[in-house]
């Protein structure tokens, strides 16, 4: 997936500004894609230029001027030809992680570092876990009146049980590691 379509599948929901797009793929997206700021604004840019995205400027008087952006036809052409394509198959079993790539390499240092890692690794992972059950409770909690928002919130119920699943797997994966590394020190 790119940032450019995750952006353009929220635009598809409501026109929205650059900062409500920042938290809501942030709280929706965030716990299996990551974006700065910076980086929804650079695209939004480039979005606007290929004509996928149009924006209106707000003036407000008592608080700063706003744009807000809405997914053009030719945007949403883009994200449903993205949204049906099997391309993305392939790439949804690597990842890059360089957090793994530092414990391939793990035995060029000392046992307790690796552990130190292992341990921060660890705790942030049941720090983001909140996050993603936040998300579960909030797509359970959304009304189901309107036809649209229950059929899209059954797939957003698909990707937080993947994430839920992942960040059970992981933890597991941590203290496993964990204890075979406390083994070798013993």
């Amino acid at each position: 997936m790119s940032l450019r379509h995750g952006l353009l599948g929220l635009l598809n929901y409501a026109p929205m500004t650059g900062y409500d797009l920042n938290k809501e793929f942030n709280e929706s997206l965030g716990f299996f894609w990551q974006a700065k700021a910076s980086q929804i604004y650079r695209e939004l840019d480039a979005m606007e230029r290929a004509g996928w995205l149009s924006s209106e400027r707000i003036i407000q008087d008592d608080k700063p001027n706003k744009r807000v952006y809405s997914i053009t036809a030719q945007g949403k052409a883009e994200f449903l030809q993205w949204l049906s394509s099997l391309d993305p198959i392939n790439n949804a079993l690597r990842t890059k992680s360089a957090f793994l790539m530092r414990i391939f390499f793990g035995g060029e240092l000392n046992p307790e570092s690796t552990l130190e890692l292992l341990s921060v690794f660890r705790q942030t992972y049941l720090e983001n876990a909140t996050h993603l059950n936040t998300a579960m409770e909030e797509v359970n909690a959304l009304p189901h009146e309107d036809e649209r928002m229950s059929k899209n919130s059954k797939y957003w119920k698909l990707t937080a049980l993947c994430g839920e699943i992942m960040y059970k797997a992981n933890l597991e994966w941590v203290d496993r590691a964990i204890a075979i590394l406390q083994e070798e020190e013993e």
